[in-house]
């Protein structure tokens, strides 16, 4: 009888708690299992449907968005398909892993499979790091991975949410000496030329959005291979900025910040009036060959954008 009591104090001290923590808003560990194909496809990189030889996970580029929380395990297994001809890879910059045994190469109709845990909150970024690296990256291997904080009063709640990963455009994908020379003819956000930006390109039909007054989150990461974004709102101020997307790393009104090849940041942005920001990398050869996304602000503003499966627009 001893036995059982203890256990039921035992029971009754954890579900105590559980309930504790939960009414404390601190969220529990779990496991977020991911699984991704290496694909190599063709894909558009313009509002024209101009087609491109990429190389991809699961056909998108960029591609998926993987979200897991401060603390949770990341399952993840990488299958390259057998129809594909070449060997590719994962770098989480979020997990802390082998680097020759996890991010190793993977031959086609072969997986590889390993677990981390997501030790620190931010936006990070993932790529293939099969060699050369650098043609892979360009062809449209990369995505995101948002590490949300486990206290979720780190930061100002975020009314939308918004994921834009940069890149160049290298016009012949079998040339890696032209990606070794920086001969690229565009820079992209999420794999297209002016993908959001109706101002310069009449073909466009997707934009962002939000209503004044609204805190809209931007997750970006820099892509690259090689080219450095100094990430821009024309005609707004960055209120809060998380480099790495951590918490602790925090600027406040910033009219840009510097992000390099493989690195990312949180861009917290809010307008007092209606009207569009114009988001931008302010190099501006980057800028005027395709790196621009409007937000358009407006008080009838699409509920569904910056939501759920809107936070990445495909």
């Amino acid at each position: 009888m001893l036995v059982t009591r203890a256990r039921f104090r035992v029971a009754t001290t954890a579900y105590m708690s559980a309930l504790f923590l939960i009414s404390a808003g601190v969220m529990q560990a779990k496991t977020v299992t991911v699984t991704l194909h290496a694909k190599e496809v063709d894909l558009p990189i313009d509002n024209k449907g101009t087609m491109y030889k990429a190389w991809t996970y699961d056909g998108e580029m960029p591609g998926p968005l993987v979200r897991a929380t401060e603390g949770d395990t990341v399952d993840f297994t990488l299958v390259n398909d057998s129809n594909n001809k070449n060997s590719h890879a994962i770098d989480f910059h979020a997990a802390q892993l082998d680097v020759v045994k996890d991010f190793g190469p993977v031959k086609p109709g072969e997986s590889k499979h390993f677990i981390f845990t997501a030790n620190y909150p931010g936006i990070f970024y993932y790529h293939c790091g099969a060699d050369p690296m650098i043609q892979h990256i360009a062809r449209g291997m990369f995505g995101a991975i948002i590490v949300d904080p486990k206290d979720p009063n780190a930061m100002p709640k975020a009314d939308r949410e918004y994921v834009l990963i940069q890149s160049e455009l290298y016009p012949n994908p079998d040339n890696k000496n032209d990606m070794m020379q920086d001969k690229w003819s565009n820079v992209m956000f999420n794999g297209g030329i002016f993908k959001y930006d109706p101002v310069h390109d009449p073909n466009a039909t997707r934009w962002l959005q939000a209503k004044p007054g609204e805190r809209v989150r931007i997750y970006f990461v820099n892509a690259g291979p090689n080219e450095f974004s100094s990430f821009h709102p024309i005609a707004g101020i960055w209120d809060r900025v998380y480099q790495s997307g951590n918490p602790k790393n925090v600027h406040v009104g910033m009219q840009s910040l510097v992000v390099g090849p493989g690195d990312a940041d949180t861009f917290d942005i809010i307008s007092p009036v209606e009207g569009a920001n114009a988001i931008v990398t302010h190099s501006l050869r980057g800028a005027l060959s395709g790196a621009i996304a409007i937000i358009m602000y407006s008080k009838d503003a699409d509920p569904k954008m910056g939501h759920g499966d809107e936070i990445l627009v495909r």
